[in-house]
């Protein structure tokens, strides 16, 4: 009997750490910005001066608040307003990873000094290595940076033609001439 349950707990196992990896993908450069932000300096130094017990409470907070929209999205889609599942899904998704990929990030070494934490997180590494792996994974990825570069080409356009637009229909200045 419990082989029976091994392969649908393994599929949806693996299709939700294929939507994380899908959106700590989209999150990343989210990250890199918070990170550059001097605004957040001050709880940049206050998260890495905490020891690694309450650096673990810091880490779960974000998990333990925004994953219960996962059921809660599902849901919602599942009764037939699907515009406001995924606007929670993909906010509290968004969200979560983005805070929990900086609070890992800020705190690894303290994190993994952790025994239980360290356990798990050498299973969940090799599993992600395993899905980065992925042929599936690598056209999503290629797919995902042509349509990022799409997106950042349209809008440089757009911002250019606008200028471009402001410049032609801006009022003459009188010329010495005319004076």
């Amino acid at each position: 009997m419990t082989r029976a349950w091994n392969t649908p707990i393994f599929m949806v196992a693996f299709v939700y750490f294929v939507a994380d990896a899908v959106f700590s993908y989209v999150t990343r450069p989210i990250t890199v910005w918070m990170a550059r932000q001097r605004l957040l300096q001050r709880a940049r130094l206050w998260v890495a001066s905490l020891p690694p017990y309450p650096s673990l409470v810091l880490f779960l907070v974000p998990i333990i608040i925004l994953e219960p929209a996962k059921p809660l999205s599902g849901y919602l889609i599942g009764t037939g307003h699907f515009f406001a599942g995924a606007v929670i899904f993909i906010v509290a998704e968004v969200l979560k990873l983005t805070l929990v990929e900086r609070l890992f990030q800020l705190n690894k070494k303290k994190l993994l000094s952790i025994p239980s934490f360290a356990w798990g997180y050498r299973y969940w590494r090799p599993m992600m290595d395993k899905v980065e792996s992925l042929a599936v994974w690598k056209t999503a990825r290629r797919v995902a940076d042509q349509a990022g570069k799409a997106l950042r080409t349209t809008f440089r356009r757009a911002r250019s033609d606008r200028a471009w637009r402001i410049d032609r229909t801006a009022s003459p200045q009188p010329s010495a001439w005319w004076k």
